[in-house]
C-alpha cells in the first residue's frame, strides 16, 4: 500500500481504505411527510436497515480498512477552531443564532450526534411552541450514502455541489474531514457553486474513474453541464490531461438519479448496464471531451458508453441488470441492481434481491457468495479469479440506493 492518504486511479483496483456510515437515529428521524423532502421514496425500518448495513460493512472489513464517518468528524471536532467554523458554515444565516452558542459548548461526540441524527425544537417559547416543524437543525438522512458529498479522484478529494438543500450539510463535513483529520489533509476541489449565473451541480454518485485519465460523469437531475464544465475548467488550470465521458440520464424516474443507477464497472472488462438507458435510449446523448494543455482539444459524440470507451482503449462487455427481460430489468434497476461497488478487479458487492441480475453475473463466470458466509469465515473472496458477494438489501434498497451507493473509497491498488 501507498503512503498517499487518498489515492484512488479506477473503480476497480483492490480496495485498501474505505469510508461507510452504518445508518442511525437520522433514519429513525423520518416520516412519511418529510420523506420527499429528504429525497426518500419511503421511510425505512432502522434495526433491519442497521442490520443489513453491518453485513455489508463486515464483508468490507474482511478485504480492507473501513473508516467510521462518525469518528472521523468527532477526530476533527476535537479541534475548536474548527468546530466553531464547521458549526459556522453548516448553521449560520439559517435562523439558528439562538442554538449556535449550545452547539459550541457540547462535546465532539455529542455535537457529531446532534450534526448528524438532527437536535429538536425546544418548546420553551411561544413561537416555538406553535412551530409546526420538529427540528430546529433537520437529520441528514441520506449520509449512509457516503458516494453523493465526495470523490477521490487520484490524489485528491472532490467535494460535490449537491442539487437537494437537504444533503449540503454533508458537503461541508466531508471537507472538514479531509482538510483537517490528521490521517487525511488532502487537497479538496472545491468549484464555484455558480458558473454563468447558474447553479453548478456534480454529486459523486455521477462520477466514475473508469482509469487514471478517464472520467464517466452522468448529467441529469443532481449534476448537470455547469458543474462538470467546472470540473474541466479546475483540471485545465492545472494543466491535467483527461478523457470525460458525460452521459445524459433521464431526469425521471428518481431511480436514474445517478450514473451509478444505470451503469458500473465490475473488471477490467467488464460492465453492469441498465440497457434501456445506456445502449438503447439514442436520445440520450454521449459526449467525449478530451482536454490537454489548459484547454479542451475535442468534443464529440458517441454512441454510448461503451463506444466511448472502445474509442480510448478500454473495451467493456456488458452484463445486463435483469437479464433480457424488460419487465425484470425494469423492476430490478428501481431496487438498485445495476449499482455493484468493487472491491477488487471481478469482485464486487450487490443485493441479493436483484436474482435476475445476479444469475446474469452468475452466467458471466462470477461465483455467488452469501456475505454471511464471508463474514463467518466459510469462504473468503482472495479464493476465487471473480465473485459477487450478495448483501441482505430489502429495507436499504429502500433508501434509493445500493453497495456503491454506501461507500466513500479512498484508496486503491494501481491495476
Amino acid at each position: 500500500m501507498q503512503n498517499n492518504p487518498v489515492r484512488l486511479n479506477s473503480e476497480i483496483g483492490k480496495l485498501n481504505k474505505v469510508i461507510l456510515h452504518n445508518p442511525g437515529q437520522e433514519v429513525a428521524n423520518m416520516t412519511p411527510e418529510n420523506a420527499e423532502k429528504a429525497l426518500y421514496s419511503d421511510i425505512l425500518n432502522l434495526p433491519i436497515s442497521q442490520s443489513e448495513h453491518s453485513h455489508f460493512e463486515g464483508v468490507l472489513k474482511k478485504v480492507s480498512k473501513i473508516y467510521r464517518l462518525k469518528d472521523l468528524l468527532i477526530k476533527v471536532l476535537e479541534d475548536e477552531n474548527v468546530k466553531k467554523s464547521l458549526v459556522s458554515s453548516i448553521y449560520s444565516n439559517k435562523n439558528l443564532d439562538a442554538i449556535i452558542p449550545e452547539l459550541y459548548e457540547m462535546s465532539p461526540a455529542l455535537l457529531s450526534s446532534k450534526i448528524i441524527e438532527g437536535v429538536e425544537i425546544q418548546r420553551n417559547t411561544l413561537t416555538n411552541y406553535i412551530n409546526s416543524k420538529r427540528y430546529a437543525i433537520q437529520p441528514l438522512h441520506n449520509f449512509f450514502f457516503m458516494r453523493d458529498a465526495s470523490v477521490s479522484i487520484g490524489n485528491e478529494v472532490l467535494i460535490s455541489n449537491m442539487a437537494g438543500k437537504v444533503r449540503q450539510p454533508e458537503t461541508l463535513i466531508m471537507d472538514a474531514i479531509f482538510k483537517y483529520h490528521p490521517d487525511f489533509g488532502v487537497n479538496t476541489i472545491n468549484i464555484p457553486h455558480l458558473v454563468n449565473s447558474k447553479k453548478s451541480l456534480i454529486e459523486g454518485g455521477d462520477v466514475m474513474i473508469a482509469r487514471d485519465d478517464i472520467l464517466l460523469i452522468g448529467m441529469g437531475s443532481r449534476s448537470n453541464s455547469y458543474g462538470i464544465d467546472a470540473l474541466i475548467d479546475y483540471y485545465n488550470s492545472q494543466s491535467i490531461e483527461k478523457h470525460i465521458i458525460v452521459q445524459q440520464l433521464p431526469l425521471t424516474p428518481e431511480s436514474f438519479i445517478h450514473l451509478d443507477m444505470v451503469f458500473t464497472l465490475l473488471d477490467r472488462d467488464k460492465c453492469m448496464v441498465y440497457e434501456p438507458v445506456i445502449l438503447k435510449n439514442n436520445n440520450l446523448k454521449t459526449i467525449h471531451i478530451y482536454i490537454k494543455e489548459g484547454k479542451v482539444q475535442k468534443i464529440s459524440e458517441a454512441d454510448n458508453i461503451l463506444a466511448a470507451l472502445d474509442d480510448v482503449g478500454m473495451h467493456m462487455e456488458p452484463i445486463i441488470c435483469g437479464g433480457s427481460d424488460p419487465w425484470n430489468q425494469e423492476r430490478e434497476q428501481w431496487h438498485s441492481g445495476a449499482n455493484f461497488f468493487s472491491f477488487a478487479p471481478g469482485k464486487v458487492l450487490g443485493y441479493a434481491r436483484n436474482l435476475y441480475t445476479i444469475e446474469q453475473l452468475n452466467l458471466a463466470g462470477f461465483e455467488v457468495l452469501n456475505a454471511v458466509d464471508v463474514i463467518n469465515g466459510k469462504v473468503h473472496p482472495d479464493n476465487y479469479n471473480s465473485c459477487v458477494v450478495t448483501v441482505d438489501g430489502s429495507e436499504l434498497a429502500r433508501g434509493g440506493g445500493g453497495a456503491r451507493c454506501m461507500t466513500m473509497p479512498l484508496h486503491r491498488d494501481d491495476f
